[in-house]
């Protein structure tokens, strides 16, 4: 495993989630349900419990022990707030050195340049002590602010997939897009 970053930026600690951390990442579910269900896939109501927060921590520092993905939560400076997320999934080394990139943010956190500020700190350890060469993100067509966001970051358009995932019950045709390390 690639030693899990605990990265700061002006305003936010980013780092993989812990047991302790369980109440709080129930809360960011709980209090984000209706923001992000346009975005993720239907969520059963075990998903907000604190058992199943547990499960999900335990099931992310192992997918991390194993090199296979770094789903990473975004705290406030204080930690005392989870504020948003963001998933190196899928990785692949060997000849390949790549992952897939997903986020997700708090409403009330939406449009104040924090998304960009987290992913441009992920990307910068993704791409140096994690070693990836390829960081690919795929995003819904209507989702104009990831779109923004991921043009900002320095993300291409490599193609469109239909009904490439199952999206709030629906199959979802999703831009594909990716970064890769400047040469």
């Amino acid at each position: 495993m690639s030693v899990p970053p605990r990265l700061r930026t002006a305003r936010t600690l980013i780092r993989l989630a812990e047991e302790a951390d369980a109440a709080k990442l129930l809360r960011y579910r709980v209090e984000n349900a209706e923001h992000l269900a346009a975005w993720e896939p239907l969520r059963e109501c075990h998903f907000f419990t604190l058992d199943h927060c547990l499960q999900s921590i335990a099931e992310g520092r192992e997918t991390a022990r194993l090199d296979r993905g770094y789903p990473l939560a975004v705290f406030s400076p204080d930690e005392e707030t989870m504020l948003a997320t963001m998933n190196f999934a899928n990785i692949v080394r060997g000849a390949f050195q790549a992952c897939h990139l997903g986020y997700g943010i708090a409403a009330s956190e939406q449009g104040q340049g924090l998304m960009h500020e987290v992913l441009l700190s992920g990307l910068g350890w993704a791409f140096g002590d994690l070693g990836l060469h390829r960081v690919m993100a795929n995003y819904l067509p209507r989702n104009q602010r990831s779109e923004r966001l991921l043009q900002r970051l320095g993300f291409e358009r490599e193609g469109y997939a239909k009904r490439y995932l199952q999206i709030a019950g629906v199959w979802e045709d999703h831009v594909l897009t990716a970064k890769v390390v400047a040469a």
